[in-house]
């Protein structure tokens, strides 16, 4: 069964080709805050398959010791200030919940990205990842004036622009199961995830132009995911003729402090 799996995202990836087109994935890792040993775990993996992942970094909780433990090769999105659900009872999580007053969510962004970029060494795009991927429109239209020219959420983009100015580039596979086990999500489900994207961008029904995203949270990750990713890295790397992206990459280099 788990042969399958990998070989219905082969037979998608030999479609891509066959077409002559590039097969682009990039990666996203959330909650970094601190040096551990499961981020240096992460780290480690995607260095040696050639990977460069983006860490999206919670700013109320971050430790400057995890900007020195970071390789050049990684780049810092923010994720949210403080990762605190401000939503009302029983409705989805979020850090910024409809009925919050636009003033003080735009201001708790804001010194977000100042805080990050003081720690951040040049290291920091200014690139939005919301907690839970939820933000609402009315907050993505005035990003921008923010300080803000990305936004990274989860599912296929209606468009490249979320917002004047906000380039908007998504992740599409998640690969823990937040309503289970929160373990690991399973080889099958997460290949699946991803050949469902890969094929709705060559059919035209997703946008073909956005990056295929894979969604990691190292501080979740059980033996299965850690040998699921090695196992991704190793047939689907760069050696293999899959690009990864790196987030400076796909949403420029714009950072005042670079």
């Amino acid at each position: 069964m788990i042969g399958t799996a990998w070989d219905g995202l082969q037979s998608e990836v030999a479609r891509w080709r066959d077409s002559e087109r590039p097969v682009e994935f990039w990666l996203r890792d959330d909650d970094a805050v601190r040096p551990t040993e499961a981020l240096e775990r992460l780290l480690a993996l995607a260095g040696n398959a050639g990977v460069n992942p983006a860490l999206a970094v919670i700013p109320a909780n971050v430790e400057a010791a995890l900007f020195a433990a970071l390789p050049s090769s990684v780049d810092v999105l923010q994720h949210g200030t403080d990762h605190s659900n401000r939503s009302a009872a029983g409705d989805k999580k979020s850090e910024y919940p409809q009925h919050e007053a636009s003033e003080a969510a735009l201001q708790r962004l804001s010194d977000g990205r100042r805080s990050l970029e003081r720690l951040g060494a040049g290291r920091m795009l200014s690139v939005l990842a919301p907690p839970w991927n939820r933000i609402p429109d009315h907050l993505v239209a005035q990003l921008s004036a923010c300080g803000f020219y990305g936004l990274s959420r989860y599912g296929a983009r209606r468009r490249l622009r979320a917002a004047p100015g906000v380039t908007e580039i998504n992740t599409h596979v998640d690969i823990i199961d937040w309503k289970g086990s929160r373990g690991f999500v399973g080889p099958e489900q997460a290949l699946l995830q991803a050949v469902r994207h890969l094929a709705a961008r060559r059919e035209g029904r997703a946008d073909a132009t956005e990056p295929t995203g894979w969604l990691t949270h190292h501080l979740c990750h059980d033996e299965s995911a850690w040998s699921f990713l090695a196992e991704l890295f190793e047939r689907f790397g760069p050696q293999q003729g899959v690009i990864w992206k790196s987030a400076r990459e796909l949403f420029g280099a714009k950072s005042e402090s670079r």
